[in-house]
């Protein structure tokens, strides 16, 4: 299937490695120049030189932190400096550390929700007005299972994500009459070390060996596997091409049926 979005930029933020790095060699494959946002410039250099080697498009790179109150503007001048305009916007944060509803603090809260809410709020406010009035745009945010099916002792996860689900459904219904599409990918179990990290801590937390913890999430999984990234990816780049113009608003899962909820 042509995804029609060969000649697009996309910016995705969370690059450097896991789900964005996915999704960003998934865009390129269609055609899509890309710019790599994330905070490690070492492996954000390395991947934009091997997107452009594998895909035959043009490749930049940013190293930015989500923590910085400039982030946004910053970003968004790069952006439009390398690529001249933003087509596609793939909104991608790492998560806090696990622990429960109480351990939470007001100043870990605040600290936070600057990375995973204010700071994709802030740029993609910036970049939507060329969107809008280019009569065409995708929006993508990655999310979590947990704004589905609250995830056990992540609770500032589970909190601050589902923040975006009601920021995604009211910006969809904003600006979908401009042709612009908002909507969150919700990942199950897929392999990255980010999974390897939760793994890791709930083994310590349950004093499980780190096999039998990993047997314990499989057997959860009516696929009975963790997803890989190219899986997910996949999904990525089809909600962000011009075939998935009726799709918007919309909480979209890829996580192999873990999700015991409707």
């Amino acid at each position: 299937m042509d995804l029609k979005i060969k000649g697009r930029k996309a910016l995705v933020l969370g690059a450097s490695r896991g789900l964005g790095l996915g999704i960003a060699n998934g865009l390129a494959a269609e055609g899509v120049d890309v710019m790599l946002c994330g905070r490690s410039a070492d492996l954000l250099q390395g991947n934009a030189a091997e997107i452009e080697a594998n895909h035959g498009v043009a490749a930049h790179h940013l190293s930015a932190d989500l923590a910085d109150g400039r982030f946004a503007k910053r970003v968004a001048e790069h952006a439009g400096a390398q690529m001249g305009r933003v087509d596609i916007l793939v909104n991608n944060t790492g998560g806090p550390a696990p622990g429960k509803v109480t351990d939470m603090t007001a100043d870990d809260l605040a600290r936070q929700a600057q990375m995973m809410i204010f700071g994709i709020i802030e740029l993609t406010n910036l970049l939507l007005p060329s969107m809008r009035e280019n009569g065409w745009g995708r929006i993508l945010t990655v999310a979590s299972s947990g704004v589905v099916q609250p995830i056990p002792n992540l609770a500032m996860s589970n909190t601050l994500r589902s923040a975006l689900v009601g920021w995604n459904k009211s910006l969809s219904n904003e600006i979908a009459p401009d042709g612009v599409t908002c909507n969150l990918i919700v990942p199950g179990r897929i392999h990255t070390s980010r999974v390897d990290q939760l793994d890791e801590a709930a083994a310590k937390r349950t004093g499980k060996a780190l096999d039998e913890v990993r047997a314990g999430s499989r057997a959860a999984i009516p696929t009975g596997r963790y997803g890989h990234v190219e899986e997910f990816a996949d999904m990525a780049t089809f909600l962000c091409s011009d075939r998935a113009g009726y799709t918007t608003g919309s909480i979209v899962r890829c996580d192999g049926g873990a999700i015991k909820g409707v």
